[in-house]
C-alpha cells in the first residue's frame, strides 16, 4: 500500500470526538503523528507534525503531505546511493590484485626476514668454506680460530653506532647499507683469500661491518611500522629468517663446494644481495609516513596502534648503567652468546673430526638444530604471550624462558661426551640450539620491557657483550682444541650457561624501569 493512499484509507486515524462537534468553527491544529527525519549524513532533524488539514470530506482526512512524501523519497535515493557506493566498493576491491591487497607492514616484516635470511647465509657460509680453505691454504685450528673470530671485530663495531644512524636518518638507508656492504664483502672473501691471510681478515671485518647494523635497523623499521599487538609475531618470523638462513647456507653450501669449488659460495650468495636492494629500494620506507602508496586504512591502523615514541635527544648513560636489572642483561647475553656462536661456527667442524661426517653430510646435519630452532622461537613466543595474557607476569615468563634458554643447552652440551652413536650427538644439538631459541621470549625481548625509549640502546649495549663473546669464544675454541678436546670446549660453555642461569634470576625484571 503506498504512503497516500495509507493516509487517505479509513484507518487513518481520524480528528479527535471533541473537535467533531465544533463543525463550523475553526479547528485548532493538533499534530496526530510526529514523523522523524534523518538528515542524509544520519543526523536527527526536527520532527514533523501531520495536522488535521481545512476541510474533512466522508470521514477522512485531507493532510498535504508533500513535505513528507519528498523526504520519503530523498531518504530511498540516499539508501539506494549507499548500496551503489558498497557496490562499487566491492567491485573495486575485486579488481585489485591480492597481492596489492596484502597489508603493506607485513611486506616490511617479509623483506626484514629475507635480510635475516641473506646475513646469516653469508654468515655460516665461511663454517662449510672453512674446512677446503684450510686444507688448501695449510691452516692450524689457531688460524681457522683467528679467521672465524675476523667477522666480529666489525661486528662489534657497529652495534651501538647502527642504532644511533638507524635513529638519525631512518631505518630503510642503514639496513639497504648494511645489505650492499656485507655482499660486497662476501663476494671479495675469495680473492682476499687468495691475496694472503691479513687481507682474508680485513675483507671478514668488513663483512661484520655491514651486519653490525642490520639488528638495530631492523628494530627501528618495525617499530615504526608493526602495532603493538602485531610486535611479538613479526620479530619471532624476522629472527626466524636467521636460523632459516643458517639452514639454507648450511644445506648449498657442499653442494656449490662440490660441483664448483669453494669460491663459488661466496660468488653465488654475496649476488643474492642485489636483488634484494633492488626490492628494498622499491618497496620499503622508514615509516609508514613516507610511503605514498599506503592505504589510509592501513596508515590509521598503524599510526593509532604504535606507541608514540619522543625523540631521544640525550641518553642517560649514568642512569642506565646504575641499574642492576641493566647488568643482569648484559652478563646474560655474554653467557648466552658464548655457547651459541661457538655452535654457529664450529657445529660443522665437530661433525667432521669427532663424528666423521664428509662435508656434505656435515652441511646436511647441520640444518636440523636450526631448522629446530626455528619453530622453537615460534613456540617460545605463542607461549610467553599466552601466560602473560593469562595473567601471569611479565618478570616471571622473562625468567621461566631465559631458564628454558640457558639450562636446556647446558643439560644436552653434557650429554655429548656420553652418546655413542653420531644420530645421537646429532640429536642433543639439535635439542641445545631448540632450547636456546626460547632466549628470543627471555632477554631478547626484555630490552622493550626495561626501557622502551632506550630499547635501542639497551640492544646495542648487551649486544656488544653478546659480540665479544663470540669474538672470545670463536677464537678460544681454536686454542682449546689445539690444546685440548670437545669435551674441554662444551665445559666452557655450560659453566657460563650456569652463570648466566644465576644472574639472569637473581636480578632480571619484566617492569619498566627507565622513563
Amino acid at each position: 500500500m503506498s504512503f497516500r493512499a495509507l493516509l487517505f484509507s479509513s484507518n487513518f486515524p481520524k480528528s479527535p470526538p471533541d473537535t467533531i462537534s465544533t463543525r463550523n468553527k475553526p479547528h485548532p491544529t493538533r499534530p496526530l503523528f510526529r514523523v522523524p527525519l534523518y538528515s542524509l549524513h544520519g543526523c536527527r532533524l526536527s520532527p514533523v507534525s501531520v495536522t488535521e488539514g481545512r476541510r474533512r470530506r466522508s470521514g477522512k482526512v485531507c493532510v498535504d503531505v508533500r513535505d513528507i512524501i519528498e523526504s520519503v523519497r530523498d531518504s530511498v535515493k540516499f539508501k539506494d546511493g549507499l548500496n551503489d557506493v558498497a557496490s562499487s566498493e566491492d567491485d573495486l576491491d575485486s579488481t585489485v590484485p591480492w597481492w596489492e591487497q596484502f597489508p603493506k607492514r607485513w611486506v616490511i616484516v617479509l623483506l626484514c626476514f629475507s635480510a635475516f635470511l641473506l646475513c646469516n647465509m653469508d654468515r655460516v657460509n665461511m663454517s662449510i668454506a672453512i674446512l677446503p680453505m684450510s686444507a688448501e691454504y695449510n691452516w692450524n685450528p689457531a688460524t681457522v680460530g683467528l679467521i672465524q673470530s675476523s667477522f666480529f671485530w666489525g661486528y662489534l663495531l657497529t652495534q651501538i653506532a647502527g642504532g644511533i644512524w638507524a635513529d638519525t636518518v631512518g631505518g630503510k638507508s642503514v639496513l639497504g647499507f648494511g645489505v650492499v656492504w656485507w655482499s660486497i664483502a662476501t663476494a671479495l672473501t675469495p680473492v682476499a683469500a687468495k691475496l694472503g691471510l691479513p687481507f682474508l681478515l680485513v675483507v671478514r671485518a668488513f663483512m661484520g661491518i655491514g651486519e653490525g647494523v642490520a639488528m638495530p635497523a631492523m628494530n627501528n623499521i618495525l617499530s615504526k611500522w608493526v602495532p603493538v599487538a602485531e610486535r611479538s609475531r613479526s620479530l619471532a618470523l624476522v629472527y626466524s629468517g636467521m636460523y632459516l638462513g643458517s639452514v639454507t647456507g648450511l644445506a648449498f653450501s657442499p653442494f656449490l663446494i662440490h660441483q664448483y669449488g669453494w669460491p663459488s659460495v661466496f660468488y653465488s650468495f654475496g649476488s643474492l644481495g642485489t636483488v634484494w636492494v633492488a626490492l628494498w629500494i622499491n618497496k620499503a620506507y622508514s615509516s609508514p609516513n613516507d610511503d605514498p602508496q599506503l592505504r589510509p586504512q592501513e596508515k590509521k591502523l598503524i599510526v593509532s596502534n604504535c606507541i608514540s615514541k619522543q625523540p631521544v635527544k640525550t641518553i642517560p648513560w649514568k642512569l642506565i648503567l646504575s641499574k642492576p636489572p641493566v647488568w643482569a642483561l648484559i652478563v646474560s647475553h655474554f653467557c648466552h652468546n658464548w655457547g651459541t656462536f661457538i655452535l654457529l661456527t664450529w657445529m660443522p667442524t665437530y661433525y667432521n673430526q669427532v663424528l666423521k661426517f664428509n662435508l656434505t653430510e656435515s652441511g646436511l646435519f647441520c640444518v636440523l638444530p636450526w631448522l629446530t630452532m626455528a619453530f622453537s622461537a615460534n613456540l617460545g613466543g605463542w607461549i610467553a604471550d599466552t601466560l602473560v595474557s593469562k595473567g601471569l607476569s611479565v618478570t616471571t615468563v622473562r625468567k621461566i624462558m631465559q631458564s628454558i634458554g640457558f639450562l636446556g643447552p647446558a643439560f644436552f652440551l653434557t650429554q655429548l661426551s656420553h652418546v655413542n652413536s653420531p644420530a645421537m650427538a646429532v640429536l642433543c644439538m639439535a635439542c641445545s640450539q631448540g632450547t636456546d631459541a626460547f632466549s628470543q621470549s627471555g632477554l631478547y625481548s626484555n630490552h622493550q620491557d626495561i626501557a622502551p625509549r632506550y630499547s635501542g640502546v639497551l640492544l646495542g649495549l648487551s649486544n656488544t657483550a653478546g659480540v665479544l663473546a663470540g669474538v672470545f669464544g670463536t677464537a678460544a675454541t681454536g686454542y682449546i682444541l689445539q690444546h685440548g678436546s670437545w669435551d674441554d670446549v662444551f665445559k666452557v660453555s655450560v659453566g657460563l650457561y650456569l652463570v648466566g642461569t644465576v644472574v639472569w634470576n637473581l636480578f632480571s625484571t619484566g617492569e619498566k624501569i627507565l622513563d
